[in-house]
């Protein structure tokens, strides 16, 4: 018999049909109403979830699917899955942890560039005839901060490392004897060490505004802050203030509070770079994001160990 699998993602539905290659029946739910019905209309015969960190899935969605067995998440974030009430039900729940590092890394590093070398207004400048050769930071022999040294942050950082001559640095809750780079114990103390720092931690309460006023004080004027994880794990507000009041130098970013919603205040400035969350997207990572569901999948219902599990 074949599996049901809701899918509620929006971003990768060229390859959905690999699911279904597998032999798996999709419903797709990509908007809140659809979402809303399909649980009403098939609460019975959804057997898997496919979601992403941000639309997550609800203990009231989970309590209300009754056969329910896996939520596998695209992405390495699950900030707004239930992982309580999963467990509660010894459902299993994956990530996209690794599948879409390059593509994150790629836009990371592009995000950097653009950013200190004011590419966006030269282009802008450039296309309204004007001539403004305007001088701007190197990037290579940069300090880079990284905050968060998963899958992405490696790749971030072997980029920058390799790539751009930049020394490396890290937070992460406990050092990674595998790596050669230097570890700080928190996000202040990266951030005073550094010229950029990279936000590459997963969101959710845990990493909540972990850069705050004080770590954006320790940046400084001359520094930069290049978000491609989660909003969350930025105080806005206090970005806006230290940007707008020249405390720092700029922000790439493509992750924002209230998405599709970027804050106006964000928008006036001269020293960002803003992408529509995009970092993660591109056809090369969503087909490895959809085959890791696929064999997330294939595994678990064949009752062997799941490749990328979530640990409550």
């Amino acid at each position: 018999m074949s599996k049901t699998v809701l899918v509620l993602v929006e971003t990768v539905d060229d390859y959905l049909p690999l699911l279904e290659q597998a032999g798996y029946r999709l419903i797709r739910a990509p908007s809140p109403q659809l979402r809303t019905e399909a649980i009403q209309r098939h609460a019975r015969e959804i057997d898997a979830v496919l979601t992403r960190g941000p639309l997550g899935l609800t203990a009231a969605e989970i309590e209300a699917l009754p056969h329910l067995q896996i939520i596998c998440v695209i992405g390495a974030g699950y900030e707004q899955v239930d992982l309580a009430a999963a467990a509660a039900r010894g459902i299993t729940v994956t990530n996209g942890a690794g599948a879409n590092a390059a593509a994150v890394a790629d836009h990371a590093l592009a995000m950097v560039l653009a950013l200190l070398r004011d590419i966006p207004r030269a282009d802008a400048s450039t296309r309204r005839g004007e001539w403004n050769r305007v001088i701007s930071p190197s990037v290579s022999g940069k300090r880079l901060g990284i905050l968060g040294l998963g899958a992405v942050g490696l790749a971030i950082a072997k980029r920058a490392n390799l790539g751009f001559d930049m020394s490396i640095s890290y937070h992460s809750r406990t050092p990674r004897p595998d790596v050669p780079y230097t570890w700080y114990d928190s996000p202040l103390h990266l951030a005073d060490a550094v010229d950029i720092l990279v936000v590459a931690t997963p969101g959710g309460a845990a990493t909540r505004h972990l850069v705050d006023a004080p770590v954006l004080k320790a940046l400084g004027a001359e520094g930069y802050l290049v978000n491609i994880a989660r909003a969350s794990v930025v105080d806005t507000q206090a970005m806006v203030v230290a940007l707008a009041g020249g405390q720092l130098a700029g922000a790439a970013l493509d992750v924002f509070d209230d998405e599709p919603a970027v804050p106006d205040a964000l928008k006036a400035l001269g020293n960002t770079v803003l992408t529509p969350h995009v970092a993660g997207q591109s056809p090369e990572a969503a087909r490895e994001t959809v085959t890791l569901v696929v064999r997330n999948l294939q595994a678990f219902f064949a009752g062997e160990p799941v490749l990328t599990p979530v640990r409550n």
